[in-house]
């Protein structure tokens, strides 16, 4: 996978993902030690190109580049020549020509890291991009479960909240899918694609339906911001219906978990309760980013530049140290 470009979990096969995940598994002890940090990936470069706010994958990216022992520099839009009107693919052009190791791009749109993985000569990573995709969130999801239950072959995984606007549940659907879990999503209607089942994963608008003797539950941001009466009639009544609590719960499995990739509206999407203790593990999804993107830095950013054909010219880091 050195110098490959991740742009979606639909692009990766099951023997990829497993590789990463277990590249990560491996990762997850260099956060145990006293001096986290390795030289990996010392002397390579890590572009952190958000054209959107993040908390959560901005800094694990970089916290992950930093105890690789890379250089990570973090690209502010809002201080950039983008505020003068600079074209997107002339911001790539400029990066490129600085010669960085791997660029992890965030944007509103969906496909623009397709778009700068066509003209970077360095690996790109998609780090979100619109309604599209979002694969190390999923990828981090799928590293959780796993290490909370063993295995994901043969567990039952229902995703409850906004669907249809969601790239971590179009990626989460792929990488569950093809590691063997059963999908089920649900949720109002208007948030549940037409579509979704041609995805293999079955959909629900009852919620008691959908968690019925579920491993896992994940409950999804509603993004109130835009969609408050436009998708459902108020917040109140989303809570009452879709929010998960203690009491919905109770038809999962006793031991099934409750995850949600964050940030939370409390007392929406999640009860305060349920949002602080067991069985959540939301708190274990961000520990597990940083080993995850840590490992998909450490397989696409060993030796980076591309070829035409979006091949790796060189060597791995492991190779090289």
């Amino acid at each position: 996978m050195i110098g490959r470009d991740i742009l979606g979990i639909e692009d990766l096969t099951r023997a990829e993902i497993e590789l990463i995940l277990e590249t990560a598994e491996r990762m997850q002890e260099i956060g145990t030690r006293e001096v986290k940090k390795v030289p990996t990936l010392r002397g390579r470069t890590l572009i952190n190109l958000f054209f959107e706010p993040s908390t959560r994958t901005q800094t694990s990216f970089e916290i992950a580049g930093k105890r690789l022992g890379a250089d990570v520099v973090n690209f502010s839009v809002g201080s950039s020549s983008v505020t003068k009107r600079e074209t997107l693919l002339d911001t790539a052009k400029t990066l490129d020509a600085m010669d960085p190791d791997c660029v992890i791009v965030r944007h509103k749109v969906a496909g623009v890291p397709h778009r700068l993985a066509a003209v970077l000569g360095a690996p790109v990573i998609n780090a979100g991009d619109g309604a599209h995709e979002h694969p190390s969130q999923a990828l981090l999801d799928m590293l959780t479960v796993k290490e909370q239950k063993g295995r994901i072959e043969g567990l039952t995984i229902t995703i409850v909240g906004d669907i249809a606007h969601s790239r971590v549940a179009r990626s989460n659907i792929y990488g569950f899918s093809k590691l063997g879990a059963e999908v089920r999503v649900a949720g109002p209607p208007t948030m549940l694609p037409a579509e979704v089942e041609s995805l293999g994963v079955k959909s629900f608008t009852n919620l008691r339906e959908a968690i019925e003797g579920a491993d896992v539950v994940m409950a999804l941001r509603i993004q109130m911001e835009r969609l408050e009466g436009a998708c459902f009639p108020s917040v109140r009544e989303y809570a009452a219906t879709f929010g998960l609590d203690r009491a919905k719960l109770r038809y999962a499995k006793e031991d099934a978990i409750v995850m949600h990739p964050g940030p939370v509206n409390r007392g929406v999407e999640l009860s305060h309760e349920l949002a602080d203790h067991r069985p959540s593990v939301i708190l274990d999804q961000v520990r597990n980013g940083v080993a995850l993107r840590m490992a998909l830095l450490y397989l696409v950013a060993g030796r980076r530049r591309k070829t035409a054909d979006g091949e790796s010219r060189a060597a791995s880091a492991a190779g090289e140290e």
